[in-house]
């Protein structure tokens, strides 16, 4: 099986004969008479465009003729939502780094986890981003959490409640959470 990445897999398919022979072949085609009979292609024109896919794995030559190989599609999608490691969290303890890598990606998070435990991981990581020793107003509050994520009363609410944010006469301040060295 060819290691095709999707780039390289949309620009073999940008060309419209090559989509049009990957089409006769998914069809039934068999051969380059074949394709060129569905595809109305001439032969030379058949046999580039086979080539070209023959030479990236896309198509193969086997014991019933010419084939495309599915697999090419599915690992080039499975390449396509394979994201890299993430090191946005190596800094973090060990025990915040699997649930922040769960809920959080690139900076936002995706949900309020359901677990307390793991919530109060993502309660005590929101609560970093702001000062200690310094008071914020609510609007404030909403600009700092919503770079995190959209229901910022939800998140306020939950860093209140659990004495990471304290508030009083419209003020916030941070109160709890861990303190980097």
């Amino acid at each position: 099986m060819a290691e095709l990445d999707t780039t390289a897999l949309v620009g073999l398919l940008a060309d419209a004969q090559r989509r049009r022979v990957v089409a006769a072949l998914e069809l039934g085609a068999r051969n380059i008479d074949e394709v060129g009979a569905a595809t109305g292609l001439t032969g030379p024109q058949v046999a580039k465009a086979m080539g070209k896919l023959v030479e990236a794995g896309l198509v193969v030559n086997g014991e019933e003729g010419f084939t495309v190989d599915g697999d090419v599609f599915q690992q080039a999608a499975r390449l396509a939502h394979t994201r890299p490691a993430s090191t946005e969290f190596d800094n973090e303890p060990e025990e915040w780094r699997k649930v922040l890598r769960a809920f959080v990606v690139d900076g936002r998070l995706q949900s309020i986890p359901v677990s307390s435990a793991k919530r109060l991981v993502v309660l005590d990581w929101l609560a970093q981003d702001f000062e200690i020793g310094e008071t914020y107003s609510e609007k404030m509050v909403n600009l700092i959490l919503g770079k995190r994520y959209a229901d910022t009363a939800a998140l306020r609410r939950y860093l209140v409640d659990n004495g990471f944010l304290n508030r009083a006469e419209g003020s916030y301040w941070r109160s709890g959470g861990t303190v980097p060295p």
